[in-house]
């Protein structure tokens, strides 16, 4: 009877705890936090306690630019836990952000997106720090099938549907069915591989080192995917690495198309993988409806087109992709009781 009061009045979260952004959705409410995930720490001396001075976007702002005594971190690498004391941290912080605790307030019931090739220590490690932050209950969900029902994809027909979610730290490729996953691929390689291969391009080719943020703001305004009829420039300021002086130097997207040939082939050959795993009905249903490309790196230009050249399907960029998984995971939890097989077994 209390079980049933308490899960009455809580707030019940759904959480995609991204290697780049955390978001977070509250049933009844929607999304109410979409934050980066970086934390900011403070440390006097090396024997001395850390505190946790800023999380998300005030911390991200510190990103390469904080003095000796503070770090940015970013927690989360490849879309699994990297420090999970810090994880655990930055998830209270964010819950009680959208859940400020009240008197007789029970605790929330949470489910966190996981990337299909998480092995059980991974899953393990992200249940406990949730379990960690306040939660009563957590339920895990592979991202793919999060990503396929925030698309709005059939995932209880039987017929298939294949959505590839291209994330700050993985990509996620996945063939769904029957309300279950059939083939499910995790590469990591994402948005974060992107900023690096432009970085190493830029000093490379220019002898100029530029910073994560700036990498990340060449990828969304001049990043493309494919040859393009119009060749688009930026002027970018970095350091001179023979002068050691900062210097301002202009850059076309067709070097920056150059720079990301290698993770995106790694993204197309594991697409092309996931097509010649899939069981030859469902890849009929496949060549019929295409593919749906979901997550931050779905918003790289023409990425759809590339994917559309190598494969020949008709591939779909969903409605607000970056947000897609966090509405599947949303969706998921309002289903909690009834639903037993969307949710991974550990």
């Amino acid at each position: 009877m209390i079980g049933s009061l308490s899960g009455y009045f809580s707030n019940d979260l759904a959480i995609d705890l991204g290697t780049a952004n955390t978001l977070i959705f509250v049933s009844g409410k929607g999304i109410v936090l979409d934050e980066p995930s970086v934390v900011a720490i403070q440390q006097e001396g090396p024997s001395a306690k850390k505190t946790i001075l800023a999380v998300g976007a005030e911390a991200k702002k510190m990103l390469g630019r904080t003095p000796g005594s503070i770090t940015a971190i970013r927690p989360m690498k490849d879309g699994v836990i990297a420090d999970f004391t810090i994880t655990e941290q930055m998830l209270k912080q964010f819950i009680r952000k959208v859940n400020p605790s009240r008197l007789f307030s029970p605790s929330p019931r949470i489910v966190i997106c996981v990337p299909c090739g998480s092995t059980q220590v991974e899953r393990r490690a992200i249940k406990e720090s949730a379990l960690g932050a306040g939660a009563r209950k957590v339920e895990l969900i592979e991202e793919p099938m999060a990503a396929a029902i925030g698309a709005g994809l059939p995932v209880e027909e039987a017929t298939g549907s294949m959505v590839v979610d291209i994330g700050g730290g993985t990509t996620e490729v996945g063939v769904i069915s029957l309300g279950g996953v059939v083939y499910s691929n995790s590469v990591r390689v994402g948005g974060d591989k992107f900023d690096e291969a432009i970085i190493n391009y830029i000093r490379r080719n220019y002898g100029m080192l530029i910073g994560e943020t700036t990498a990340e703001e060449i990828k969304k305004r001049i990043g493309s995917a494919f040859p393009g009829a119009e060749v688009r420039e930026m002027e970018v300021k970095g350091r001179n690495l023979a002068e050691g002086i900062p210097r301002a130097f202009t850059i076309s997207s067709n070097e920056i198309l150059e720079a990301l040939t290698e993770p995106l082939n790694q993204i197309v050959s594991a697409v092309k993988q996931a097509l010649e795993q899939t069981p030859p009905e469902l890849g009929a249903d496949i060549a019929e409806k295409g593919m749906v490309l979901t997550g931050g790196g779905a918003l790289l230009r023409d990425i759809d087109r590339l994917l559309m050249e190598e494969t020949g399907l008709p591939v779909i960029v969903a409605d607000d992709p970056l947000t897609c998984v966090v509405r599947g995971s949303g969706k998921a939890l309002e289903k909690m009781d009834k639903t037993g097989t969307i949710f991974t077994n550990d």
